[in-house]
């Protein structure tokens, strides 16, 4: 289980993340971009992941992390229930959204091993 202000507290130690209201609920953002909505009334929160991190995520249970049933799933759009969700689980889906939203060097601040190179 994951409250408010554990979401708050992790979204906003990345790198020039803010936060702002969006429409009714609240959003987490880097460069004006949103990585990360909270929907109080439903204690839901939604990530933006690629569609492969989408696919990961959800595998892991589908009553906890799973795509949202409309076109904006298909863009990675993910939904988080919060009573459900495991911190850890939680931790690494909102930090795999906010690398999916910041720009490459803030990226590269929270995950600096992101961008290796297989050998040839």
């Amino acid at each position: 289980m994951v409250f408010i202000d554990q979401l708050r507290k992790i979204a906003l130690s990345f790198p020039e993340a803010t936060e702002a209201p969006h429409f009714e609920k609240i959003s987490f953002r880097v460069k004006k971009k949103i990585f990360a909505t909270y929907d109080d009334k439903h204690k839901r929160a939604c990530v933006k992941l690629s569609e492969i991190d989408q696919d990961v995520f959800s595998s892991v249970n589908t009553s906890i992390i799973y795509p949202l049933d409309n076109k904006w799933g298909k863009q990675g759009w993910t939904l988080i229930e919060m009573n459900k969700v495991h911190e850890d689980l939680f931790m690494d889906a909102i930090t795999t959204a906010y690398c999916e939203v910041a720009p490459k060097k803030l990226a590269e601040m929270v995950r600096p091993n992101a961008n290796y190179k297989l050998l040839p």
